[in-house]
């Protein structure tokens, strides 16, 4: 009888554990994935940087536009605009939007490593595309430093109110009065100040050969 007992007690102990790991507690699911922030894209702006004179020994007093050519090549000038014996001595192809209340256009090409040294020097102009060639030998000679030299040569644009009485400067000399030649631009032919409305500016480079 106690063995039967015995047996009952042992066996409603088996069914009593049994019964409190039936239901074991259950971690909730974490099957949600984490929230991932993407960063947003930072494409870099390819546009060119804005048109600035500051810091320009001639024309940092003035507004500034754009110009372009397509006469450069890595940021030396093709040698179709040089005075060489390759070269064919066209000046250089320019383009510009039209600057807003300009007449007309004067430009100046200046050798920095020469100093005051013109290479291009041309007034009356009313187109905003030039071609290469468009100054003929009169207003233009091409680039020539000694060989092995590399100089940098600026062209001036200046967007002009009205036209002036000259453009003054001869192209292919030395003119140590330059930047007073371009500070009178600033006055029109009827002596009105205020011309200079802007100036526009594109360098490069020539490798003497």
């Amino acid at each position: 009888m106690k063995k039967l007992t015995s047996f009952l007690l042992c066996g409603a102990m088996v069914l009593a554990l049994a019964g409190c790991g039936a239901n074991p507690t259950e971690a909730p699911s974490s099957s949600e994935a984490p929230a991932t922030s993407e960063a947003p894209s930072s494409e870099e702006s390819t546009a060119p940087a804005a048109p600035d004179n500051s810091g320009d020994e001639f024309v940092s007093d003035y507004k500034a536009f754009a110009v372009t050519t397509n006469s450069l090549t890595d940021g030396f000038w093709n040698e179709i605009t040089a005075n060489t014996v390759a070269g064919q001595n066209l000046s250089p192809d320019l383009s510009w939007e039209p600057v807003e209340g300009a007449s007309c256009y004067a430009i100046y090409m200046v050798d920095l490593n020469t100093h005051y040294f013109l290479h291009w020097v041309q007034g009356d102009i009313t187109e905003t595309e030039l071609s290469q060639g468009y100054a003929g030998t009169k207003y233009y000679k091409g680039m020539y430093p000694p060989p092995g030299d590399t100089h940098v040569y600026n062209i001036y644009v200046f967007a002009l109110k009205n036209p002036v009485t000259k453009v003054k400067g001869t192209a292919n000399t030395i003119s140590a009065k330059l930047p007073d030649f371009m500070k009178e631009l600033d006055t029109d032919k009827d002596g009105n100040t205020g011309n200079i409305i802007a100036v526009g500016k594109v360098s490069g480079k020539f490798t003497g050969k």
